[in-house]
């Protein structure tokens, strides 16, 4: 999203890394499993098993996983400014979905146990007349303070607090 002239930009930004520790787990464990097979099958044409290839499978596909993470965190951009609230997805193909920030009814964080251990959680915006798309920031580092940034535009906007 590309904010229009004098639009102040109040937070811009993606899921943070943090809310993708559970998904580089599983990818390091399936990198392992990549390494097993990869000794298996060399001790099963070679008579024993070749290191080389075992850490070559294991780097590979954790470097993947690491490429997958990071294409995924960046291909969701996070904007609020003192007009409007944005969730903009892709890469290659976009989808902009926005509120104009007059439009907020309520704004709530939420984070699992997990979650506050790692300092990331989900800002859900409660919009007037919109129910056909939930608007939320996941993922995001440090939710509560997403929250206030929010009350603090819609404070700018003359507009009572929705209660954070």
């Amino acid at each position: 999203m590309d904010p229009d002239p004098g639009e102040h930009v109040f937070f811009h930004g993606h899921p943070s890394w943090r809310a993708m520790v559970a998904f580089h787990v599983k990818g390091f464990v399936l990198a392992v499993l990549a390494g097993v097979l990869a000794g298996l099958a060399t001790e099963g044409a070679n008579g024993h098993v070749q290191a080389g290839w075992v850490a070559a499978a294991v780097l590979v596909g954790f470097a993947l996983v690491l490429l997958a993470g990071l294409i995924s965190r960046l291909r969701t951009t996070y904007t609020i400014t003192d007009q409007r609230l944005a969730i903009d997805v892709g890469l290659l193909s976009r989808q902009l979905h926005q509120t104009r920030l007059e439009r907020v009814q309520n704004v709530a964080s939420r984070q699992t146990l997990a979650q506050r251990i790692l300092g990331v959680g989900t800002v859900d915006f409660d919009t007037a007349g919109e129910a056909g798309f939930d608007f939320s920031f996941r993922g995001v580092a440090h939710p509560r303070e997403i929250a206030r940034i929010v009350d603090r535009a819609l404070g700018e906007l003359g507009r009572v607090s929705p209660g954070v």
